[in-house]
């Protein structure tokens, strides 16, 4: 792997590892020499991915598992503290989010799906972004309301966070994936001809994104080629915003 995409050394917390997409990144940033800090819901999923990285070796680098639920302030800080025995966070990685089969439009969206949506995806990323800046450095987040305005909110937030804090050495960038090829949107998308149509009629490459496409563009965020790169977004989408 190119010396200017390395992570050897670097300390990084990933949330929403066990996912598809946080599975891809994790695989990857081991093999880039990273001390990989594993989070998500479930322990269980964890241990099963610390296995899956683990048989896609070699690795230099730490690969640690810690449950947490980043809609609970005190879960993220706990998870943040826990690199300061090892010298701080250098890269925190905010993949956690989700996406609920009960949004909607204005009117079909349910409250629950619209407050789970924002304590998720808006104050995860934001817990996650604050505890690291209080501990460490930083080196690099159809009709679906609660969903689409909580990934405008983090866009926006983290224009904001990367001007305030530029001259502190920290860089925040939002990563912008496309439709992906995952269980969560096949779930999502199921036997419905129509809604499946919908999507696929607008892929520019006539076909979802794959986790691993997700996983290479945040390598690129995390690792010294992006030095420069800040309060950006980059979008990794096939060319869909683009239509």
């Amino acid at each position: 792997m190119s010396e200017v995409f390395h992570l050897t050394g670097k300390n990084v917390i990933l949330t929403g590892a066990a996912g598809s997409v946080g599975t891809q990144i994790a695989i990857l940033f081991a093999k880039a020499g990273a001390n990989l800090l594993l989070s998500d819901v479930s322990i269980k999923a964890l241990e099963t991915l610390r296995q899956n990285v683990e048989l896609h070796g070699p690795h230099s680098g730490r690969i640690e598992c810690k449950a947490c639920d980043v809609s609970i302030e005190a879960d993220v800080e706990a998870l943040v503290q826990h690199l300061d025995q090892y010298g701080g966070v250098d890269v925190m990685l905010n993949n956690a989010g989700v996406f609920p089969h009960e949004d909607g439009d204005a009117v079909e969206v349910t409250q629950k799906a619209w407050d789970l949506t924002y304590q998720v995806n808006i104050k995860g990323t934001w817990y996650g972004c604050k505890h690291a800046v209080l501990i460490g450095l930083i080196g690099s987040a159809t009709a679906q309301l609660a969903y689409t305005t909580s990934k405008g909110a983090i866009i926006a937030m983290t224009r904001e966070l990367a001007i305030v804090h530029a001259r502190e050495g920290f860089r925040f960038n939002a990563l912008c994936p496309g439709p992906l090829n995952t269980p969560l949107m096949q779930d999502y998308l199921g036997t419905n001809v129509e809604r499946r149509a919908r999507r696929e009629i607008h892929l520019p490459q006539g076909r979802f994104g794959e986790p691993i496409e997700q996983a290479n563009a945040a390598l690129f965020l995390a690792s010294d080629a992006s030095s420069f790169f800040n309060a950006q977004e980059l979008v990794v989408d096939g060319g869909l915003t683009k239509v």
